[in-house]
């Protein structure tokens, strides 16, 4: 399932965080040897940039067209999770969560009103 609003692409860049020394690198640095060259080449239109963060825990940042951007923290993550997440940013829009004001949308609201629990017969 591939996400794009309009026919354009709404994830613009995506940043990979890691540390070259710590343990829980150890899964972002197998994935950049193993899966992100398959990666970058099936998404052309994707910036992706690697930056090394000494002391801190690995993370993905996905930067919107809608100037938004969410972080994905892959501490002792499998490279095919971090591929899972990695492709899991690129199909969503960017949008913030919305919460929904009830349990279900319709279109066609009941004419007799709404079911509670404190309905007597």
């Amino acid at each position: 399932m591939e996400m794009a609003l309009k026919g354009v692409w709404q994830l613009q860049k995506l940043v990979i965080s890691f540390c070259d020394i710590s343990g829980s690198s150890r899964g972002i640095r197998a994935f950049m040897e193993s899966h992100l060259p398959a990666f970058k080449e099936r998404n052309p239109q994707l910036e992706l940039l690697t930056e090394l963060n000494r002391g801190r825990h690995p993370y993905l940042k996905a930067l919107y067209r809608n100037k938004n951007e969410r972080v994905v923290c892959i501490r002792n993550q499998e490279p095919e999770e971090i591929l899972l997440q990695a492709t899991r940013l690129r199909n969503t829009l960017g949008n913030k969560v919305k919460k929904l004001k009830t349990r279900h949308i319709t279109q066609n609201p009941s004419v007799q009103g709404t079911w509670t629990t404190e309905l007597k017969f």
